[in-house]
């Protein structure tokens, strides 16, 4: 069976204790969308999405109060046992408020850069350069992040004025890439030139459109070896968002190209912000590149299928997973690779439920009102009654006690 390209070779990155790049693991990352000033509403986003599993997350410094916010958000967050690594988000005059407020330059663990909004003509070379000396001075990576929605607009018209004379011209689109390419790069190139290595660089190219995004990023991935961070930015909401997101990253990490993503996804008014990180979990997880849950195999129903109470028992399995895993991931090391099946008929429920770790087969309409239940690949139990819901969640817990709770480590 075809596989994954293998992982580029990368650099690897040191953001605050988690490693990206340099063959790690694809990290998982996020972004809050609270006023960074008001603390309590930032430490209690944060705490939300590093529970989900976000291993960074970003948040905004966009003024004096922001920046002044930042220590006591990550003083609070450490004294409550969360010390995810926070990254700031900085446009415009972020060389100001890095120098104004050295507390918030301390207690960051990466600077992300735009080069399109750093600064302006002349301004912009020096305060770039004011920016990469702060991450020097305070031994900070970075992100030099190119969005195509507010891409160094010189860059841009030199290459199109070029384009416009060369005897084989590019397309517009083909153009842009390559200002937004040559945006990342020359900004990396200077950064180190002015002494920040290439392991404290991390380079990110975002579009919105798919098929430019997975263009770009190859294109980028070719001509250097910087850590490189997914997103398709402005994705959108629900499932357009998801979607797109799932297959322009799921193409480029298939390719081997990839070291940290994150899932921009517009949340629902007043929607739970935590679903970005679930998503970018559930894309990782479904590629096999890493495990974060247990994963819970239902059909999706048919004909023979017209009770709804496989599809009320598989929910009710996969939320109890879903919000015990926080506790579950120092009870029960280990639990993320359990398989559970809930099947609806005869046809495949015996076969998926031997291939799960635990798994029951319920009875389709019109058979037996039975529910045999395969442990391992063995039959163990065959259930009946109106409870049948509720003793397969007890053997399922009880599965998990056994063989991944303190029984089974002392045994080991």
């Amino acid at each position: 069976m075809a596989g994954p390209a293998a992982r580029r070779k990368s650099v690897g990155v040191n953001v605050g204790g988690v490693l990206v790049g340099g063959g790690a693991s694809v990290v998982v990352q996020s972004m809050t969308n609270t006023d960074t000033a008001d603390i309590d509403a930032t430490v209690r986003q944060v705490m939300q999405l590093a529970r989900a599993g976000s291993e960074i997350v970003r948040i905004t410094v966009d003024r004096d109060e922001s920046a002044a916010a930042v220590p006591h958000i990550r003083d609070r967050l450490a004294s409550m046992g969360y010390d995810v690594p926070l990254v700031g988000d900085f446009h415009y005059i972020g060389h100001k408020l890095l120098t104004d407020h050295p507390a918030c330059a301390e207690a960051l663990a990466k600077y992300r850069i735009n080069p399109g909004n750093v600064g302006f003509k002349a301004k912009r070379d020096l305060q770039f350069a004011t920016l990469i000396e702060l991450a020097i001075r305070y031994d900070k990576p970075v992100r030099i992040g190119v969005n195509w929605g507010s891409l160094d607009e010189e860059l841009l018209t030199r290459l199109m004025d070029e384009n416009a004379v060369s005897p084989n011209p590019m397309s517009a689109a083909a153009v842009q890439r390559e200002a937004i390419i040559q945006s990342a790069l020359l900004s990396a190139q200077r950064a180190e030139e002015i002494g920040l290595g290439r392991d404290r660089i991390i380079l990110s190219t975002k579009v919105s459109d798919v098929q430019h995004l997975i263009a770009v990023y190859q294109d980028l991935a070719a001509r250097c070896d910087y850590a490189l961070h997914l997103g398709l930015t402005e994705a959108g909401m629900g499932s357009k968002g998801i979607v797109a997101s799932s297959a322009a990253m799921g193409i480029l990490l298939q390719q081997g190209i990839g070291d940290t993503i994150r899932i921009s996804l517009t949340p629902e008014p007043g929607g739970d912000r935590t679903t970005e990180v679930k998503v970018a979990q559930e894309l990782l997880q479904t590629m096999g590149f890493r495990q974060f849950l247990p994963v819970v195999a239902a059909c999706p129903g048919c004909g023979r299928t017209t009770s709804t109470t496989f599809q009320t028992l598989a929910k009710d399995i996969q939320d109890h997973l879903n919000t015990s895993m926080p506790e579950w991931r120092e009870r029960y090391p280990g639990v993320e690779t359990l398989s559970v099946a809930v099947m609806g008929c005869i046809v495949n429920g015996p076969g998926e439920s031997k291939h799960a770790n635990i798994g029951i087969s319920l009875p389709g309409t019109g058979e037996t009102p039975a529910a045999p239940v395969f442990i391992d690949g063995e039959k163990v139990a065959t259930l009946r009654g109106a409870d049948v819901a509720d003793q397969f969640k007890a053997m399922v817990a009880d599965y998990i006690e056994k063989k991944f709770g303190a029984g089974q480590q002392a045994a080991e």
